[in-house]
């Protein structure tokens, strides 16, 4: 599970890189500074591969990580309800400093409201989890459809290109800036982007938490020799439809030849399945590759504090807290970047796993969690 979130944690860089980058891409255009072939095709490959879906893998983990701790507290005896809620406060209150200091397309924030709804929800069959997720999926996917059919019967979409783009200049400007400039521009960008978390990003996390807490209810992961043949049904629908799906989303979201509120519908649906397909051919490899395996694992281990390590470094990269070349890198520069800030990241982690049992950021949360100084060395 450790090298699982490592593998999920490389690709959240990948695709947030770009949105810390740019303030036209958190605009949802591209930068217009960078339109070569090369430009484009990383621009699609990006949004087609991995956009939306590692994120969903990610939030399977917080789901499945739920059940463990559930155990965890019954096995040691724990009041396990004001220990995670304390654990949530905590979540909720590194996430608000992350997206108003560093990167206001946080998810913490996001996790920690989901984290109550697991809480809620912590007595659920499998079966109902399963199918609830399958429910809120199918919700948010027919809101986006109505907001389709709503578009082609004559509703005005016009005009939104044009300020969007002086949005996206004056989101440059100011993450150049100063620093109150730069804390000003997120904490403006929270107040446009809070409903797309309520309405959207939410329910959709949640949906991947609810399969992580089924998963982890059943002990499925603990034998994986025992579910071959159902993690490779996950990788032929994942690789078939889920593709598929995101290839008329990115169509949607670069090409314009399909309205993007059809595009978001669809991902919806198939964005999950191209995230188990990920997760399951990772899975299945994983033994024929344990070096990749324990150099993904050590950045897995120390995850929340490499997550808000990596939004630290893109922006004394990208914003006037550093170099500020916020719109002067181009995209395949970005993901090379990405890959060169994770690789650091590998050693670092080994580095530190030596000394330490767990991460500064995570030692804190389990500070906040337990209400108790955690150990520090490992034996």
């Amino acid at each position: 599970m450790d090298a699982l979130r490592g593998f999920a944690l490389l690709g959240i860089l990948v695709v947030n890189i770009a949105f810390l980058a740019s303030g036209y891409r958190m605009a949802g255009l591209a930068e217009p500074a960078f339109h070569s072939s090369l430009d484009w095709g990383v621009r699609w490959s990006v949004t087609l591969l991995m956009e939306n879906k590692f994120y969903l893998l990610f939030s399977f983990l917080f789901g499945y990580s739920f059940t463990l701790q559930l155990d965890s507290a019954a096995q040691h005896g724990r009041a396990f309800v004001p220990m995670f809620l304390r654990r949530l406060a905590g979540l909720f209150l590194l996430g608000l400093a992350h997206a108003v200091l560093l990167f206001p397309g946080d998810i913490l924030t996001t996790y920690a409201a989901v984290g109550v709804a697991l809480l809620v929800l912590r007595r659920i069959t499998p079966r109902a989890a399963v199918l609830l997720a399958a429910g809120l999926t199918a919700l948010l996917a027919l809101g986006f459809v109505l907001l389709a059919l709503m578009a082609m019967s004559g509703h005005d979409m016009s005009g939104t290109v044009a300020p969007a783009a002086a949005d996206a200049a004056r989101s440059d400007a100011a993450l150049g800036g100063g620093v109150w400039q730069i804390i000003s521009e997120h904490v403006r960008k929270l107040s446009l982007i809070i409903m797309f978390r309520v309405l959207f990003q939410g329910p959709a996390v949640l949906a991947a938490c609810l399969i992580g807490l089924a998963v982890g209810k059943l002990g499925a992961l603990r034998d994986l020799s025992a579910h071959t043949r159902a993690l490779r049904r996950l990788q032929w629908t994942g690789f078939t439809v889920g593709l598929g799906g995101a290839f008329f989303y990115t169509l949607s979201a670069w090409n314009g030849t399909v309205h993007k509120f059809w595009g978001e519908a669809v991902d919806l649906v198939t964005a999950p399945l191209l995230a188990a397909a990920y997760g399951a051919t990772f899975l299945r490899l994983l033994p024929s590759m344990p070096r990749i395996g324990r150099a993904l694992a050590a950045p897995g281990r120390l995850a929340l504090s490499n997550y808000l390590a990596q939004s630290l470094i893109c922006s004394l990269i990208f914003t006037g807290y550093g170099l500020a070349l916020v719109d002067r890198v181009s995209p395949p520069v970005e993901v090379l970047i990405a890959l060169g800030i994770f690789g650091a990241q590998v050693l670092y982690s080994r580095w530190w796993l030596k000394g330490h049992r767990y991460g500064p950021v995570e030692w804190l949360l389990r500070y906040l969690t337990y209400w108790r100084r955690p150990g520090v060395a490992r034996k």
